[in-house]
């Protein structure tokens, strides 16, 4: 495992974001594991947030032009992201949409640069997809090409059918997912963890039954 792939996910675990026991998911499984990215909620979190996207981007050697962060979860980090970008001394230029398009002042549904080129979206996790789809949308009426997507944790996870929700998003529009760690990455750590270690099992047995290759 990449070392900043490692640190993420210790800094998830002490920000409480990342977290073992019994959760219920909205599909109504019994989860041994939560990721709440919405528990990085101060600046020092978010800055470090972003530093651990852009990493996960650079390493990706995937080419494109500008960001995109969906409404509502991704214009934080959309921000912080172009940002930690901006350190590395990679200038790229961002955008996100509103819910509600504005028709007063500058109008229209984007605020930030306008849609052009290669566009990356940027969101938390990927459930049903719906937040994709609706950005892929809004990126190709703008006469824009959305290039991928990247994610904080990809739960490798079915969804209603045999494919994950990250895999339905690459076999719907062609185009890759980037995450800063998978579900495999979290068992990898979990193992060299002697205090971690017995939530294991309950993890392996959920890969098992829920999983994706």
């Amino acid at each position: 495992m990449s070392d900043f792939r490692q640190e993420f996910i210790e800094f998830s675990i002490h920000r409480d974001v990342l977290r073992f026991g019994e959760f219920k998911t909205k599909a109504g499984r019994m989860s041994p594991y939560f990721f709440n990215a919405g528990l990085f909620n101060d600046g020092d979190s978010l800055h470090r947030l972003g530093q651990f996207y852009a990493k996960a981007i650079l390493a990706a050697q995937l080419p494109f032009d500008m960001l995109f962060g969906p409404a509502y979860k991704g214009i934080p980090l959309v921000s912080t992201i172009a940002i930690a970008l901006a350190e590395n001394g990679d200038n790229y230029p961002f955008c996100f949409n509103r819910k509600e398009a504005k028709d007063h002042g500058e109008g229209g549904s984007i605020v930030g640069a306008p849609l052009a080129g290669r566009v990356l979206i940027v969101d938390d996790v990927i459930s049903a997809g719906v937040s994709v789809r609706e950005s892929v949308e809004l990126i190709r009426a703008a006469g824009a090409i959305p290039c991928g997507v990247v994610i904080a944790v990809d739960r490798m996870e079915r969804g209603s059918g045999d494919l994950s929700a990250v895999q339905e998003v690459q076999h719907s529009y062609g185009i890759p997912v980037i995450s800063i760690v998978s579900l495999d990455s979290i068992m990898h750590y979990l193992q060299d963890r002697g205090d971690l270690v017995h939530y294991l099992q309950a993890v392996q047995s959920y890969r098992t039954q829920y999983g994706v290759a």
